[in-house]
């Protein structure tokens, strides 16, 4: 019932298109915009291509970032993300955190789903050539990215634990509870800065976990 509900709403700010052709991706374009593609067939059998730009700078302006739903080169709506453009057979769900795409899938009506391909020329389509021609590499650094999260969680619980332990009742109960761990500055804003990273290489991949990647928006 959620997941209904919440497709409806996605689906609900999606706006017709103009028809403009898309542009091919440049490489200045690289820190500020995402492009995928799906190879679909239509309704006659006939080969279609849905492509999904999303400009993450020229977006930030309006103060949201928006979507663009184009079918063989040509623009057939947009919407404001989280977004949910219908297609044939099912839906393509377009989402963002705060570092980057965090979901471009195609959700069949049957309820199968596929993520988009990123293109080539994108940083998600250059992630996933690094992944193909260096797999122990990848696998070695999105460990990393991991790890670099789990502490950045594990120093943000005791945050939240220092802050529950100085309420009055806390400590007329307890007394006054110290943190585990205490970091100087210059660590705590290189783990800070570690954490952001691990947060945009995983979106490069759409990889995301709120219990993880949500720590560093």
């Amino acid at each position: 019932m959620f997941q209904q509900v919440k497709r409806r709403r996605a689906e609900g700010r999606v706006e017709p298109g103009d028809g403009r052709e898309l542009k091919r991706f440049r490489w200045w374009q690289l820190p500020g915009r995402a492009l995928f593609h799906l190879d679909h067939t239509g309704p006659h059998g006939e080969p279609r291509r849905y492509s999904v730009d999303v400009r993450h700078w020229q977006n930030q302006s309006s103060g949201e970032v928006r979507a663009q739903l184009y079918r063989d080169g040509h623009q057939q709506a947009g919407g404001k993300m989280p977004v949910a453009f219908p297609v044939e057979g099912g839906v393509i769900e377009v989402a963002m955190s705060g570092f980057g795409i965090k979901r471009c899938h195609f959700v069949a009506d049957d309820g199968s789903e596929r993520q988009l391909r990123p293109d080539p020329r994108s940083p998600e389509g250059r992630r996933a050539r690094f992944e193909r021609n260096h797999p122990l590499a990848s696998r070695v650094i999105g460990a990393v990215s991991v790890v670099a999260l789990l502490i950045g969680v594990a120093l943000l619980l005791q945050q939240v634990a220092g802050q529950l332990a100085q309420i009055p009742p806390v400590v007329e109960r307890f007394g006054q509870i110290e943190p585990l761990v205490t970091l100087p500055m210059w660590l705590n804003i290189s783990l800070a800065v570690a954490a952001a990273a691990a947060s945009t290489e995983r979106a490069l991949r759409l990889r995301y976990r709120w219990y993880l990647d949500a720590v560093a928006n």
